[in-house]
C-alpha cells in the first residue's frame, strides 16, 4: 500500500514538471466543458494510456518503443487537427468529413457541442487517450523506482498498478487545475464576452503544444528550464521508498527507464538487522525471512557444476549479488573472499550471482575474466536474465543474503559496511548446524586500488551516468543529442557538473568518441574517481591522459593512471583514475582520448 501512496504523491508533483507543460494546453482546451463529462474523462484516458505505455515501455522492447512512436505520431496529428478547430471556426466539420462518425463526434465535443449544446463522454475519452501517448514524464526519482522495478521484475500486475497510481496521482493535480480553469474562463465569459477569443486562444497554445512535442522540446528546452522545480520534492518522497535496483550509497536517475536495472537509493535494511551485544558476540535470534528460491535461471555457472537448492541443503549459504563494474561490489567483495576462504571447511557455500547492469557485462568472456582478475575462486551463477535476481525479490548491488542449513534465509544485508555484523551472523548459523566451533575474531580484512573501503568523509560527488537514459548534471551547451554524432564544448562546470568536449555519439548507456582527440570533464570531490569505460567494437586499445585542475596527477594518480596522467583502456571495466593524497578539495578532472572509439558509461567516486 504504502508504494501505491507514493507513487500516486510523485504523480500529484508531475504538474511542477515541465514535461507535463504541453499537455497543459489539451487539458485547458476543455475548461468550459462540464467536468464529469468533458474533463474528467478525458484525464482517465490519458492515465490508462499512460500506464499502458510506461509498461510496455519498461518491459516489452524495442517494438513497444516502435509501437509507441507510432501512436505518437498518430496522436499528435489527431490534437494538430484538434487545434485548429478551436482556432478555426467552421473548420471542423471539413476536417471530420474523411473521419466519418468518429471524426466528427471527436470534434464537436472537441469544440464544447457548438450549436448543439451537448457533450459526450466517449470523445473526451479518446482525446485522453490521444494525449496519454504524448505524455511522456521526466523521469525524476519516483517513477524511476517504479520503472526500474519494471525492467527488473518484468510484466506484472503490481507494475501497471503502480504506474497507474502515478498517472492518477498526476490526472488528480490536472484535475484540480482545470476545475479551476474552469472558473476563471466562466468568468472571462460572463464578465468580457471573450469566449470566441479565449477559443482562438487555446487553439494557438494547442498547436503550440503539439509543436513544442514534435520538435522534442517538451523534454529538452523545458527540462533544463524548470526540472529543479520537482525533482527535490520528489526525492524527499523517494527517500522513504523501497527502491528497486541500486548501487547502495548513490543516487541515479538515470532514467530513463532502461531495460537494465538502473542505480536508485538503496533499500533500508534497519528493519531487518538483529541487535547485537559487540561484534565479536553471535548475534540475537534470527527471524525467517524466508527460503531459499530455485537457482535454475542462471545461464551459466563458473567455478563449478550448476548448483541447486536441494543440493545446498544441510550447509550454510551465502548469496551475494554484484557485477563487475559496480565499485559498491568491488568494494565488499574483500571480505566475501575472506569469508569463502575462513569457513569453507565449517560448512560454509559462497554464491556469487552476477547480475549485469551494463550490456557488456552481459558477456560471459568478460565476467571470466573479472572472476580470475578479481580471484574469486567460489562458485559464480552468471544471472544475465535476472531470473535468480526476481525470485529472491532483490533490488540492490551488492546484496548479500544468508541461508540456513535448512535452506531457510534468516537475514540479509544491502550495501557495503556492517561486515562484522555479517560475520557474526555466519558464525551463528554454523553453530546451528553444529559445525565446530570457529575462531570469534572477524577476518582481516586490507584492500587496494579500488576495493579499498571509501573515504566517505570526503565523499561529495554521486555516481553519474553518462547515458542519456540516466544522465544528470550534463552541462555542456546544447545539451545531449540522443543517438546522432555531435560536436560538443565544456565551459567552467560547478561541482558536480560534468560535459562533453570533441566529437560523441551518445546512446543509452553510455558516449562514444567518434573522433580522437574528445574528452570529458566533471567538478568533483571525492578522494577517489572511477569510470566505467571500454574500448569501441573493434577492441583496440585507446590511449588517454588526465589532467587535475590542468596538471598531471603526479602522486594522485589512480591505478589505472600513471605519474603523468597517461593510460591506455584495454576492456570494459571500471578504471580507477584519480586516489588524491593530502586534503581532499575540488578539482576539475579531464580525461582526453588519443584515439577514438572509447565507449564511457559512469563515473563513481570513493
Amino acid at each position: 500500500m504504502i508504494l501505491a501512496i507514493l507513487a500516486y504523491l510523485g504523480g500529484v508533483l508531475t504538474i511542477l514538471s515541465p514535461c507535463i507543460l504541453p499537455v497543459l494546453p489539451f487539458v485547458f482546451a476543455r475548461a468550459n466543458q462540464p467536468f464529469l463529462r468533458s474533463g474528467f474523462p478525458m484525464l482517465v484516458g490519458m492515465a490508462l494510456t499512460f500506464a499502458l505505455i510506461a509498461t510496455l515501455a519498461a518491459v516489452g522492447g524495442g517494438w513497444a518503443v516502435a509501437t509507441n512512436e507510432y501512436g505518437r505520431w498518430a496522436a499528435l496529428a489527431l490534437l494538430a487537427a484538434f487545434g485548429l478547430t478551436l482556432l478555426v471556426p467552421g473548420l471542423s466539420d471539413r476536417l471530420t468529413r474523411p473521419l466519418v462518425g468518429l471524426g466528427s463526434r471527436l470534434s464537436q465535443a472537441a469544440d464544447g457541442g457548438v450549436g448543439q449544446g451537448r457533450t459526450g463522454l466517449w470523445p473526451s475519452f479518446l482525446l485522453g487517450i490521444a494525449t496519454g501517448f504524448l505524455w511522456a514524464p521526466c523521469a525524476g526519482p519516483i517513477l524511476g523506482v517504479i520503472l526500474t522495478g519494471a525492467a527488473l521484475q518484468g510484466a506484472n500486475v503490481q507494475t501497471t498498478l503502480l504506474l497507474f497510481c502515478y498517472a492518477a496521482g498526476a490526472a488528480t493535480s490536472l484535475a484540480v487545475a482545470l476545475l479551476i480553469g474552469g472558473r476563471v474562463f466562466a468568468l472571462m465569459k460572463r464578465s468580457l464576452g471573450a469566449g470566441e477569443w479565449i477559443r482562438r486562444g487555446l487553439g494557438v497554445a494547442v498547436i503550440a503544444g503539439v509543436v513544442a512535442i514534435a520538435l522534442g522540446l517538451d523534454t529538452g528546452l523545458l527540462a533544463r528550464i524548470s526540472y529543479a522545480s520537482t525533482a527535490s520534492l520528489e526525492q524527499s518522497l523517494v527517500d522513504v521508498l523501497p527502491q528497486p535496483a541500486s548501487h547502495s550509497g548513490s543516487m541515479v536517475m538515470q532514467a530513463k527507464p532502461s531495460a537494465k536495472p538502473g542505480s536508485m537509493m538503496m533499500m533500508s535494511d534497519a528493519a531487518h538487522a538483529p541487535t547485537t551485544e559487540n561484534a565479536t558476540h553471535p548475534v540475537a535470534a534470527l527471524p525467517v525471512e524466508g527460503r531459499i528460491p530455485s537457482l535454475s535461471g542462471a545461464v551459466e555457472w563458473l567455478n563449478t557444476k550448476p548448483l541447486t537448492a536441494e543440493m545446498l541443503r544441510g550447509k550454510v549459504v551465502l548469496v551475494d549479488f554484484w557485477t563487475y563494474s559496480c565499485i559498491n561490489c568491488l568494494r565488499s567483495l574483500p571480505y566475501v573472499r575472506a569469508w569463502a576462504e575462513k569457513y569453507k571447511d565449517k560448512g560454509l557455500v559462497v554464491i556469487g550471482v552476477h547480475a549485469p547492469e551494463f550490456a557488456f557485462e552481459k558477456d560471459i568472456g568478460n565476467v571470466k575474466d573479472a572472476v580470475a582478475n578479481l580471484k574469486i575462486e567460489y562458485p559464480v551463477a552468471i544471472d544475465n536474465n535476472y531470473a535468480i535476481w526476481r525470485a529472491f525479490g532483490n533490488n540492490s548491488w551488492p546484496a548479500h543474503y544468508f541461508i540456513d542449513a535448512e535452506g531457510r534465509i534468516r537475514y540479509h544485508h544491502v550495501g557495503e559496511g556492517e561486515y562484522d555484523h555479517s560475520e557474526s551472523v555466519i558464525r551463528q548459523l554454523l553453530a546451528e548446524a553444529g559445525a565446530p566451533s570457529t575462531d570469534a575474531a572477524d577476518v582481516t580484512v586490507a584492500a587496494a586500488g579500488a576495493q579499498a573501503p571509501p573515504d566517505d568523509d570526503a565523499l561529495e560527488s554521486p555516481e553519474t551516468y553518462i547515458g542519456f537514459d540516466r544522465a544528470e548534471r550534463f552541462k555542456s551547451p546544447g545539451g545531449i543529442v540522443q543517438e546522432k554524432s555531435a560536436r560538443y564544448t565544456v565551459g567552467a562546470p560547478a561541482l558536480n557538473d560534468w560535459g562533453l568536449d570533441g566529437t560523441w555519439t551518445v546512446d543509452g548507456e553510455s558516449a562514444g568518441l567518434d573522433q580522437a582527440g574528445g574528452a570529458i570533464v566533471y567538478r568533483f570531490h571525492a578522494r577517489d574517481l572511477h569510470l566505467v569505460m571500454g574500448p569501441g567494437a573493434d577492441g583496440k586499445p585507446i590511449r588517454y591522459r588526465v589532467t587535475i585542475d590542468g596538471a598531471s596527477p603526479g602522486q594522485s594518480h589512480g591505478v589505472d593512471t600513471s605519474e603523468d596522467g597517461t593510460g591506455v583502456v584495454t576492456g570494459q571495466r571500471l578504471y580507477q583514475l584519480v586516489r588524491q593524497k593530502g586534503s581532499i578539495l575540488d578539482h576539475t578532472f579531464k580525461i582526453e582520448f588519443l584515439d577514438p572509439g572509447v565507449r564511457a558509461f559512469a563515473f563513481t567516486f570513493g
